[in-house]
């Protein structure tokens, strides 16, 4: 039965280190999909908040003119932000394992 309905594309996991190198570089674009409390208490500067909860309705208005890096809290969302993203047959694949907890702890810088 697996692989009936079609097979998504494997997940990319980045480390924080090198999402905000590829992020610096303009390589890529970062997506925090955490809700709006936690966007408010502290997000990746340049970073685009798209919040899980309205993903498939809105994920169509995210950018493709570069590759999107996916992020929440510690990785569990950004993944489902992908595989969301793949069902409606967009091309982002990748996200930042370990979240914003992880940036932080990497010392990376974070917005207010």
């Amino acid at each position: 039965m697996f692989g009936l309905f079609g097979k998504s594309a494997p997940i990319k996991t980045l480390t924080p280190p090198e999402a905000h190198q590829l992020a610096k570089d303009g390589k890529v674009l970062l997506v925090d999909v955490r809700e709006a409390h936690e966007w408010a208490a502290g997000h990746v500067p340049g970073a685009k908040h798209v919040p899980l909860s309205g993903l498939a309705q809105t994920a169509t208005a995210i950018p493709t003119d570069k590759p999107v890096v996916f992020y929440c809290a510690m990785g569990g969302r950004s993944a489902q932000a992908v595989q969301i993203c793949q069902k409606l047959g967009l091309p982002h694949d990748t996200h930042m394992g370990g979240g914003i907890g992880a940036w932080r702890m990497h010392g990376l810088p974070v917005s207010m």
